[in-house]
C-alpha cells in the first residue's frame, strides 16, 4: 500500500499540470461558442450555457482559403525538406564527406538564427527575384528552418543503421542511391515522420515569414488571416476563437497519429550500443 502511495501522488501532480496547461485550448473552446452578448458577463461562464456556432459559421465563410494556402505551404515545405534533408542526412551519417563536422557545426549554428533576421534578409532576395507575396517563396522560407533539424535527426537515425544491412545491399550489386532509396529510407520510417510532423508544423504555425514576404499577396496562409480578422473584428471574440480551434485541429490530429514515430525519431542515434 505504501509503495503505491508516491505513484498517486505522482500522478495527481501530473493531472493537475496538465489541467493547467490545457485550460487556455478549453477556454479557447469555451469563447468560441459563447454568444456575443454574454462575452462581457461578469464573472464568465465556465460552461457554454447557450452555445453558439456563429463563430464557425464565419470561419466557413472567410477563413477556408486561408486554410487551403497553410496546407498548400505545409505539405509543399514537408516535400522540399525531405528532399534535401534525407540525402544530406545520409551522407552525413554513411558516406563521411570531408568537412562534414564543420557541416554540421553551421546547421547547428543555423538553428540559433532569429527568424525575424533570416526574414529580413530573404525579403531582400525576394524583392530581387520576384519572390515576395507567393506561396512558393513561403516554402522555401520555411524550409531553411525545417531542413537544418532534418538533417540533424536523419544524421543521428541513419548513425544507427546496422552497417551490415547497407554492406548486404553493396554486395547485391546496389550503387549509393539505391541502397539510399531502397535500403535505408523504408528503415527510416520514424525519422522521416518526425521530420515531416515538425516542418508541417513549422509552416502551418509560421508568422514571422508570412507577415514579412507575403503581407499583401493573394494567397496567405491561416496566421495571417487571424491576424487580419482580428484587425477587422476586434469584438467578435466568439469569431476569432472559433478560427483559433479550426487552425489547432490539423496540428492537433497529427500529433495524435504520428507521436509514437516522433518519441522514436527524436531519440535515436542517442544510446549507442
Amino acid at each position: 500500500m505504501k509503495s503505491r502511495t508516491p505513484a498517486r501522488r505522482y500522478t495527481a501532480i501530473g493531472l493537475i499540470l496538465t489541467a493547467l496547461m490545457l485550460f487556455p485550448v478549453y477556454w479557447m473552446l469555451n469563447v468560441s461558442l459563447t454568444p456575443q452578448q454574454d462575452m462581457r458577463k461578469d464573472p464568465p461562464d465556465l460552461l457554454p450555457l447557450h452555445p453558439t456556432f456563429e463563430g464557425y459559421k464565419a470561419v466557413l465563410d472567410d477563413q477556408l482559403p486561408y486554410l487551403g494556402t497553410s496546407l498548400l505551404i505545409g505539405l509543399g515545405t514537408v516535400a522540399l525538406t525531405l528532399l534535401l534533408a534525407a540525402p544530406a542526412g545520409y551522407s552525413l551519417a554513411r558516406l563521411r564527406p570531408r568537412g562534414g563536422g564543420a557541416l554540421g557545426l553551421g546547421l547547428l549554428i543555423a538553428q540559433m538564427i532569429p527568424g525575424i533576421v533570416m526574414a529580413m534578409g530573404f525579403y531582400g532576395i525576394f524583392l530581387d527575384f520576384g519572390l515576395l507575396n507567393s506561396w512558393w517563396g513561403l516554402i522555401i522560407a520555411d524550409s531553411t528552418i525545417a531542413v537544418p533539424f532534418g538533417v540533424m535527426i536523419f544524421t543521428a537515425f541513419m548513425s544507427g543503421i546496422p552497417g551490415e544491412l547497407i554492406a548486404a545491399s553493396r554486395i547485391d550489386g546496389a550503387g549509393t542511391f539505391r541502397t539510399f532509396w531502397s535500403v535505408v529510407l523504408p528503415v527510416s520510417r520514424n525519422a522521416l515522420v518526425t521530420v515531416s510532423l515538425f516542418s508541417f508544423l513549422w509552416a502551418w504555425s509560421d508568422f514571422v515569414f508570412a507577415n514579412t514576404l507575403d503581407g499583401g499577396g493573394d494567397l496567405r496562409p491561416i496566421t495571417l488571416g487571424i491576424y487580419k480578422y482580428i484587425g477587422n473584428n476586434n469584438q467578435e471574440w466568439n469569431a476569432i476563437m472559433a478560427t483559433a480551434v479550426v487552425a489547432s485541429v490539423p496540428a492537433a490530429v497529427l500529433l495524435v497519429l504520428a507521436q509514437r514515430y516522433v518519441a522514436a525519431g527524436v531519440t535515436a542515434g542517442a544510446v549507442k550500443d
